[in-house]
Order: C-alpha cells, then structure tokens, then sequence
C-alpha cells in the first residue's frame, strides 16, 4: 500500500495505523513465511522506519517473532481468526468446503444432522436435478433409507441403537429397501467398521449415494456428508473409486475446521433422540 489516502480512508473513522499493521501480517504466507525488515517495507509500501514499529510492537505482543533480522509469525496470530471461526455455525465452516467438492466431482453434496428417526439437511449445493422430490435446507428423510442416516446411526451407541431398531417402522419406499431390523444392524456394523456408508437406489429409484462421517474435536460424528448421483450416470464401483477420496477429504477438513474452535459448541450437532 502507499501513503496516498483512499476515499474509504478519508472517513473520519477510518483508522489508518490499524489498516498499515494489519497489512504488515498479511505480508507474511507461505511463500515468505519468514521477511526481513527491507522485505516487510517492500512489501506494504510502508518506511523502514514505519514497518519496524509494526514489527517490534508485533512481537511485543506475541503475535510475531525476530530472529537474526528476519521475522516470522507465531501460533498466537491464530487468535484473530478464532473469533471469527467460533462465530461460524456447522452449515457456514461446511459450505465452502462442500462448493469445492461439487466444482471437482460435478456431483450434489449435502450435510445433515440426526433428528429422532429422521436426518435434517441443514446444508446443500446442488448441481443438476436427480431427484423426484425437491431438497432444501430442512428437508427430511427417513435415516435408515439414507447414506447420511446410517453414516450417524452407524455412530451411536448401542443401547440408543438398540432402542432405534426396537421403534422405527421400516417401510419400503423402493423395492431395493432394507426394510428388516436385522439387515439394517449388519449393514450399520459394515458402515461402522469402514467409516463410510453407499446407498443404492433405496430412497428414490435411480438415486446412489455415499456419505461419510463429519466429527468434531473430541472425534464425536456431529453430522454426515454426502455426494448423490444418478444410477444412470455411475456405477457402485465408479462412486467408490471416483467419489470416496474426495468425499472423506471434504469431511477430514471441515472436521478440522470444526476443530480449531474447541470451546464452540452446538447442542444440536450429533443430537439423536430415539423415539
């Protein structure tokens, strides 16, 4: 940046010390993850004299460290992200990842979260229409129908499972249906030993879809992610092969991201209330 006042900067309220050190810490990433002071200077347009106030007050306050002339960040610059990432709800850290996942697999991807019998989308980015029926924020589906739905009953305890399979009604809703307490049990046993859960035209005709477990800090599943695609377009072999990597990677990451704000917590996520 230069001295030369911008208009955003001719307002009264605009804090221009501010704006030059926070400028200072944007110079460092990792391609310089370590700067001189003439590199810093450079870099933010600032005077040496300017750029080594902001760097010596920087370290003073723990947010950065000198060394030899040269400066790195320190952990503690984390903090100023902290705040913002802990104001983020599980739908706001997820959707970034999720719009990733669909631009590189071409496939639609949703989040759900357990609720009694039913999941509850709670995210989703769409491609092209391959359901009959309409999904949104809010749409529920039965769970043992679902890749999502067995994803998280997979990850519940046994008593709370036991109770599940004792109340739910397991209906047909397409010929291909597990509709028998006991085949649902070893289909949840297999999910549960794989981490991952494909559903093959179960809930609708046509609909394949492969889920995988998003889980907090403590490793707790807090809710599912999955990618959906037409049984017309690819095969089981090619979901597993073409989608699964992918689908575990996005929710490693927003795992992660869920991770770096220990203290967040919604009472919601993970939330399964069997009936």
């Amino acid at each position: 940046m230069t001295d030369e006042p911008t208009i955003d900067e001719q307002d009264g309220d605009f804090v221009q010390s501010l704006d030059r050190g926070l400028s200072v810490i944007r110079a460092f990433d990792a391609d310089h993850a370590s700067l001189s002071l003439s590199e810093v200077a450079a870099a933010t347009g600032l005077s040496r004299a300017a750029a080594r106030r902001f760097l010596h007050t920087l370290v003073h306050l723990g947010y950065m460290r000198g060394n030899d002339g040269r400066f790195t960040l320190r952990p503690k610059i984390l903090e100023l992200g902290y705040a913002y990432l802990s104001s983020l709800t599980l739908p706001e850290v997820a959707m970034p990842h999720m719009e990733e996942l669909v631009e590189e697999v071409r496939e639609s991807s949703s989040v759900s979260e357990l609720d009694g019998e039913d999941v509850v989308y709670i995210a989703r980015v769409p491609t092209k229409r391959i359901m009959t029926m309409t999904i949104s924020v809010g749409t529920r589906f039965p769970a043992y129908a679902t890749s999502m739905g067995r994803v998280l009953l997979a990850a519940q305890p046994e008593d709370w499972l036991e109770r599940y399979l004792a109340a739910v009604s397991l209906h047909g809703l397409t010929g291909r249906t597990i509709t028998s307490p006991g085949g649902l049990r070893q289909e949840l046993r297999k999910i549960r030993g794989r981490g991952w859960a494909l559903v093959d035209q179960e809930l609708e005709e046509g609909l394949r879809s492969l889920a995988a477990p998003i889980r907090n800090g403590d490793g707790r599943v807090v809710a599912a992610i999955n990618v959906s695609t037409h049984a017309g377009r690819r095969s089981l072999e090619s979901i597993v092969r073409d989608l699964l990597h992918p689908l575990l990677a996005t929710a490693e990451r927003i795992g992660r991201d869920l991770t770096a704000t220990p203290g967040r917590r919604n009472p919601a996520w993970g939330t399964a209330r069997p009936t």
